[in-house]
């Protein structure tokens, strides 16, 4: 089953290309459960455009004027609609004549650093930030909050001070995808976690599963440490060794729905049906392989990517404002999808 690619809007391209050329001329330098939960939808936007004017700090007004936003895969279709959330809301909030870049990571901690620092030079009012590496992004966040800059983290949690931080309840997404394994079990089988890049978000996510998979004596954990990257190529990598490894599985958990589209990759080719995969996000592919009969998906947790940029933009509009959140850390709650309520279910 091949991964459906959100196309970009010419805004987008333009903005990569930008982007692509700023760095060129740049320098590289080489946590938290909230108790506000906030659930935001809004419809598909159009361009990004590029930041191309720079101001001062001290010249600034409390108008929102510029948005940066670096998020960690623009090849997946979750990222592709947290920018566009991000652009839509911000135009919302300031005009057309706001100025929005967005700009992927391919989860290079380096690549983020030069990113930010782009941001930064350009005077750029709020950044969005889904971080690379959670822990390794702090001097960046630092230097930019130091310049005046409002940083929002957005999907994972970062181990810096940031202004604010909106994310799924990640603990809570691992724990409702791995409760239905359990009972899916019977409490009693064979379990593979699909991991992930080491970001806050992944990390509370396999949290929240092993917590529920402690209760069960008789399910046995296969695997757990496997990083297949957050991607199809992967998790069908990861997934591909594992089946050697292993004759015997009955459930998978991967950590994001494009790992899972990977590992049901994995199965097909290895002639495997021998166990169902439960993922992370309610991305399209992933709807669409939970309500297919020949698919192993069986159910995923959905996350709300354009809520989460939305929200963050708000967010960072406020502080701008001089009005900071009620709590620092607002948590989105997620639901599960399963082939019992998928036709009755919408995504993003």
């Amino acid at each position: 089953m091949n991964v459906k690619k959100l196309p970009f809007t010419s805004g987008v391209a333009a903005t990569i290309l930008s982007i692509v050329s700023g760095t060129l001329v740049s320098c590289t330098n080489v946590a938290p459960n909230g108790d506000k939960a906030t659930n935001t939808d809004t419809t598909n936007t159009k361009n990004v455009t590029d930041i191309s004017t720079q101001t001062n700090k001290s010249d600034r007004n409390p108008k929102l004027r510029s948005v940066g936003v670096t998020l960690g895969d623009l090849s997946n279709p979750f990222f592709v609609v947290m920018a566009q959330g991000a652009e839509k809301e911000a135009k919302n909030i300031g005009g057309s004549d706001v100025k929005v870049t967005v700009v992927s990571s391919g989860y290079d901690l380096n690549q983020q650093f030069n990113q930010i620092e782009n941001f930064v030079a350009a005077n750029t009012d709020l950044i969005v930030l889904n971080a690379a590496d959670s822990k390794g992004i702090r001097p960046a966040v630092e230097q930019a909050r130091k310049a005046g800059t409002i940083v929002i983290a957005v999907d994972t949690p970062v181990e810096a001070d940031v202004d604010a931080t909106v994310t799924t309840n990640n603990v809570q997404a691992g724990e409702i995808s791995c409760q239905y394994i359990a009972d899916r079990l019977k409490g009693k089988g064979n379990v593979v976690i699909v991991n992930g890049p080491p970001v806050t978000s992944v990390i509370q996510r396999v949290d929240g599963c092993l917590k529920v998979l402690a209760k069960y004596p008789n399910i046995k954990l296969l695997s757990k440490d496997q990083n297949a990257e957050g991607s199809r190529d992967g998790g069908l990598r990861v997934m591909s060794d594992i089946l050697v490894t292993f004759p015997k599985i009955d459930a998978v958990f991967a950590i994001n729905d494009p790992s899972g589209v990977g590992v049901d990759l994995a199965a097909n080719q290895a002639k495997r049906r021998d166990f169902f995969i439960v993922g992370v996000d309610g991305a399209p592919e992933a709807i669409e392989a939970i309500a297919s009969s020949d698919s192993l998906y069986a159910a995923t947790a959905t996350q709300n990517p354009r809520g989460m940029t939305v929200k963050a933009v708000q967010v960072g509009n406020d502080i701008l404002n001089g009005k900071k959140p009620a709590s620092p850390n607002i948590l989105i709650p997620a639901k599960l999808i399963t082939k019992e309520n998928v036709s009755t279910s919408t995504g993003w």
